[in-house]
């Protein structure tokens, strides 16, 4: 019986489709969490402090997010030239999520004018602004991601076949097994005569 060749396992489909969903699920959910602190009144006299999501201080990096994990998962079933596509829009994505957060941590105060005005109906006024550690947790989770993306299409070299149906087809074609209703209408559809 002959021995069938594995692929390294940081080229297997499941590993790097799992690490592509857990990466953009890790982003989407740093965008639930506060990424910046506004002290309304800078001089202490009131303990007036406000929160602001990350999904509200970097609005892109939650669609951003939701892009990553669509190809990751897409990228199960793709074809060789879809995984070189997939793999495009989850470094895109990663950029985007990267410059984002890297954006709310040089400007918190900017990136938060949005709640500010939104909380007082005053924009512009005085105040105190702090990132916190989960826009850097987002940096770090778009850059895997940016990793994720160039190790899809050099681990999809090893991939054999795109889904379990493709491979059994390819086996009942090569047995000459009987086929069922469903397997004559593929057929059909291909314009392949099944009987």
């Amino acid at each position: 019986m002959p021995s069938v060749k594995r692929s390294p396992r940081w080229a297997r489909k499941s590993t790097v489709v799992l690490a592509t969903t857990i990466l953009a699920l890790a982003v989407f959910g740093a965008t639930t969490q506060t990424w910046i602190d506004v002290r309304l009144d800078p001089t202490g006299a009131s303990n007036s402090d406000l929160h602001v999501q990350g999904s509200k201080a970097a609005t892109a990096v939650t669609a951003l997010a939701v892009v990553a994990l669509a190809g990751g998962l897409a990228a199960s079933i793709a074809g060789r030239i879809a995984r070189w596509i997939t793999a495009f829009l989850i470094a895109l994505s990663a950029a985007g999520i990267i410059v984002a957060a890297v954006t709310v941590i040089l400007d918190p105060l900017g990136a938060a004018q949005g709640s500010i005005a939104a909380a007082t109906g005053v924009s512009g006024g005085q105040a105190d602004a702090t990132a916190t550690v989960f826009p850097v947790l987002a940096i770090v989770a778009g850059a895997l991601l940016a990793v994720c993306a160039i190790v899809l299409p050099l681990a999809g070299r090893h991939w054999t076949s795109r889904t379990k149906y493709d491979a059994g087809v390819r086996g009942r074609k090569s047995s000459n097994e009987p086929v069922d209703e469903i397997d004559s209408w593929d057929s059909l559809s291909r314009g392949e005569d099944p009987t």
